[in-house]
């Protein structure tokens, strides 16, 4: 029997379901953008330990008014330190807004970008940093929170694999102007598609707000700041005054209720998902498959499968056997490996990605598989055992 093993099971639950079908039985219920979209947002930034939350369509989304409200903060543009491990959306939308991506490698214990290569790339034209926390493991360093400090650099932090884990206590999400997650079907949780956006400035949330619906003023939910508006172009309608060029990229009553149930369970899902990974690891062959990652303050996403050396015949063994067994990877891991081999990346900085051996790695001989609460521990020790007798 094949051990049939997907990347995400049961991550929408009955219960999540009937929740949804119980709003719908209502009369007349309210569909589009409206209560509940707002309580999911109150509710997300008390969990998270933020002032303000702005619920999207997408986490792409999420990327795309982070970078515009960005430009809008620099119109005359710039640099924004990004990774090459990373979900493509993150360096299409700092291309989209008009800046500049300079890239860091990675470190290998936590496969987000290594603290000295990114000090080491900031100059007078950096306008911020954007780290992306790869499959729940944590990539800040107090070294590299106490640098953007001194050089007064903007830290955004996409959360998008590694909802609920921490640096030093705190989640990750909280530190940076901006941080932006994603409720994809195949993440910690699931708004079916969607995305946050998390900030603790004021007058960014305002943006933000605006910036999902349209760039229109009527969005904002400060009054003072609508009458500013109000007042200095009094030949406009007060409903009707676009601040900004911005999208539509609004979620609706339907996701954020899933969104609401979902988040009463994280916390407890996220635990089990690390009781996962530290039997995945444990029983993994170490000589053959690295196994030291930073998992403290960890909140699994993944199981992260990379081999300690470059071979390329175990490769293609390894994913020969995953195939028969039905086990469900992704070669590359976090986005399908090194970004600057992608044509969008390629045709505009060459061969600029033999620069970066570390994600070099990870693109060759470097996969994930499925890890998700219902998975039980039998389960991960055949996985191990089938994986250990590769040769």
């Amino acid at each position: 029997m094949t051990l049939n093993l997907p990347l995400m099971e049961n991550n929408i639950t009955r219960e999540d379901l009937d929740r949804v079908i119980n709003y719908l039985q209502q009369d007349n219920p309210i569909l589009t953008q409206s209560t509940n979209v707002h309580l999911f947002e109150d509710e997300w930034s008390r969990w998270l330990g933020v002032k303000y939350s702005v619920f999207v369509n997408s986490g792409s989304s999420a990327n795309q008014l982070t970078m515009a409200a960005l430009r809008i903060r620099y119109p005359e543009g710039g640099e924004v330190i990004v990774p090459p491990l990373t979900w493509v959306s993150d360096i299409a939308a700092v291309i989209q807004a008009g800046f500049t991506p300079i890239f860091a490698d990675i470190d290998p214990y936590h496969l987000g970008m290594d603290t000295h290569e990114v000090l080491k790339a900031i100059n007078h034209q950096t306008r911020a940093v954007f780290i992306t926390h790869v499959q729940g493991f944590n990539a800040l360093t107090d070294e590299l929170l106490e640098g953007l400090k001194e050089k007064k650099v903007l830290l955004i932090e996409d959360v998008c694999e590694s909802h609920g884990a921490t640096h030093r206590g705190r989640k990750l999400g909280s530190f940076g102007w901006a941080s932006n997650f994603s409720f994809y079907y195949a993440h910690h949780m699931s708004t079916i598609e969607g995305g946050m956006l998390c900030t603790n400035d004021h007058d960014l949330y305002q943006t933000f707000r605006m910036l999902r619906s349209h760039g229109m003023v009527r969005e904002s939910n400060d009054q003072l700041f609508k009458e500013r508006y109000q007042l200095n172009f009094p030949d406009l309608n007060p409903d009707f005054i676009f601040a900004f060029p911005g999208y539509n990229v609004r979620n609706t009553e339907i996701g954020a209720i899933l969104g609401r149930n979902q988040l009463k369970h994280l916390d407890k899902n996220n635990r089990v998902r690390n009781q996962n990974l530290q039997i995945f690891l444990t029983h993994l062959d170490s000589s053959k498959y690295k196994t030291e990652f930073r998992l403290e303050g960890c909140s699994n996403y993944a199981f992260n499968l990379i081999l300690r050396e470059a071979n390329d015949g175990l490769v293609d063994r390894l994913m020969q056997i995953l195939r028969s067994e039905k086990v469900e990877f992704r070669r590359g891991s976090a986005g399908g490996g090194n970004q600057l081999r992608q044509p969008y990346l390629r045709k505009t900085f060459g061969e600029l990605y033999l620069s970066f051996p570390n994600v070099d790695h990870i693109h060759f001989y470097g996969f994930y598989i499925g890890n998700f609460p219902s998975l039980n521990s039998e389960k991960i020790l055949k996985l191990c055992e089938l994986l250990n007798k590769i040769n």
